[in-house]
């Protein structure tokens, strides 16, 4: 199957999005220290992908709803769940995992546990954990929006880390007209 990537910028840095020839996405990535290091992140990830400029109109789309995400100005947050995603390699409780933290709207946190309760498996915290530090989408799907006990700030795959990850949820909180350190439970 023929697989692509690009490096796109956005206010956080140089992002990158990776596709199939059918358009849908296989992957997405933060920024890394440098664009360099972003596009050697996407050529050691998606190994057979080739590099190109010309994106399909959805992934494009993609593009623009991350770019949008990242500069705080998220105008309608269902744009990032009408993205295709092609996540047909991950297990079952991941795509599961995944498909919950993507429905957590802007402005809104879940710890691990409330992940895990609400797939039903209420002592699967750490696999959450485990589930979400293996995120393929970042930020397509938000992952930065799971927190530890508590709220707690706790581990982040991405460059940067937690820094990052509270970054993140700062440009939230500002689009959603909130004070940084805000962010609203879901429910």
């Amino acid at each position: 199957m023929n697989t692509f990537f690009a490096c796109y910028d956005t206010a956080l840095g140089t992002c990158a999005i990776a596709w199939n020839a059918g358009g849908r996405v296989i992957g997405s990535q933060l920024p890394e220290a440098t664009p360099g290091e972003t596009r050697d992140r996407m050529r050691s990830r998606f190994p057979a992908a080739r590099e190109i400029d010309d994106m399909p109109p959805p992934v494009i789309e993609a593009v623009e709803g991350v770019r949008r995400l990242l500069a705080g100005q998220t105008h309608d947050e269902r744009e990032l769940l009408m993205v295709d995603l092609d996540d047909s390699h991950l297990p079952d409780f991941n795509r599961r995992v995944l498909a919950l933290t993507r429905r957590i709207p802007v402005g809104h946190t879940l710890t691990y546990g409330e992940v895990a309760s609400r797939l039903g498996e209420p002592g699967a915290a750490r696999a959450v954990g485990q589930a979400e530090g293996h995120n393929p989408f970042a930020p397509i799907v938000p992952c930065h929006r799971v927190m530890g006990v508590g709220g707690a700030g706790t581990g982040f795959s991405a460059h940067g880390g937690v820094d990052t990850k509270m970054r993140l949820l700062a440009i939230e909180a500002r689009a959603a007209g909130q004070l940084v350190g805000e962010q609203n439970p879901l429910f």
